[in-house]
């Protein structure tokens, strides 16, 4: 039975989805607990904005809120992202977005960096009243190509300064990470950095094994990819699906131990499907 400070961590997910594994879910009203975020993944410039602002839509309209993720790197410039945003609004009432770099080696236009987005001014102009930015508890190599961190906690900075002066309301959401010891390092670092930004930390949802392997690689997971790789040696566990609940239990401990630790909430990625993510969260619940 999952303890209580377990259940609290859990309670309030986010979840995220890509238009195809939306449209495999008959209904998100039976599926998601009542006011579940629901990040809409922008993955490439092969993907329709129509498609991403049509699923929007969907969702918004079963009762969830709607964050797409605006990427900057395949946004050719400031005319495509008034008109996106301002589809996402009129079309699907969405007044929140994820910016981030995106996954584009290089940039497809003018933009490189969420930050970039956000000096456009056009998100306030707009009436995006909640921006998330992304975190790389284990840095990021498109980011930072040799490996460190410097890079990422420079723009980490940036938005804290700018988090200070808006009236929108901010949160780190973060690349998934398998190792609790990582995070919480991770997140005490920024804290002394002065950053104190709320973090929505990424959690895989489970799995099967090989599937996550594949995902973890193309992600880039760092050094906590050694919890997968160990399992993976375990051949009792092998064929087993990968369920993330030691990284929960120990996230959870420490927040319990440390009410201030800034991670406010946890962020799905449902790797081996919406509804298998959502029952493993209801049965901790």
């Amino acid at each position: 039975m999952a303890s209580d400070a377990l259940k609290d961590f859990v309670s309030g997910y986010s979840i995220e989805v890509v238009p195809n594994s939306a449209a495999k879910v008959e209904s998100f009203a039976e599926t998601l607990p009542a006011n579940t975020r629901v990040y809409i993944a922008h993955l490439s410039e092969k993907e329709d904005i129509k498609t991403m602002v049509a699923t929007a839509k969907r969702i918004n309209a079963e009762g969830f809120s709607v964050m797409p993720h605006i990427p900057a790197r395949i946004i050719k410039d400031k005319n495509m992202l008034t008109e996106w945003l301002s589809m996402y609004q009129n079309e699907a009432n969405v007044s929140e977005a994820l910016l981030l770099a995106g996954g584009s080696s290089q940039p497809l236009g003018e933009f490189d960096s969420s930050m970039q987005l956000i000096e456009t001014g056009e998100f306030d102009k707009l009436g995006f009243t909640r921006l998330h930015v992304a975190g790389h508890p284990e840095g990021s190599k498109d980011i930072d190509p040799d490996g460190g961190k410097k890079n990422t906690s420079s723009a980490l900075s940036w938005k804290q300064e700018f988090s200070k002066r808006t009236d929108a309301k901010m949160a780190i959401a973060t690349q998934f990470c398998f190792d609790a010891n990582t995070v919480i390092s991770w997140a005490e670092n920024l804290k002394k950095d002065g950053i104190d930004i709320p973090i929505h930390i990424g959690i895989s949802g489970p799995a099967k094994l090989q599937t996550l392997l594949k995902f973890s690689i193309q992600c880039g997971i760092g050094p906590s990819m050694k919890v997968l790789t160990k399992r993976a040696k375990d051949i009792t566990k092998l064929l087993l699906p990968y369920k993330p609940t030691e990284i929960l239990e120990g996230l959870a401990a420490y927040k319990l131990k440390d009410p201030d630790l800034n991670i406010e909430q946890v962020h799905f990625f449902p790797i081996g499907g919406v509804k298998q993510t959502a029952d493993f969260a209801r049965e901790i619940s």
